[in-house]
């Protein structure tokens, strides 16, 4: 859900700071409670 909601941001070119800023935290909770992947987390990164 998050790799599309990005790919929606880039395509309407609305990728700010702040939503960047805001999901890699949302990220980082999830990484750190099991949730997503090393790699889902890298590969969230780097579209970021």
């Amino acid at each position: 859900m998050l790799k599309r909601s990005i790919e929606a941001k880039k395509n309407r070119g609305s990728l700010t700071d702040e939503y960047v800023d805001d999901t890699k935290a949302k990220m980082d909770v999830f990484l750190m409670n099991d949730r997503i992947t090393q790699e889902q987390y890298e590969e969230l990164t780097k579209m970021l």
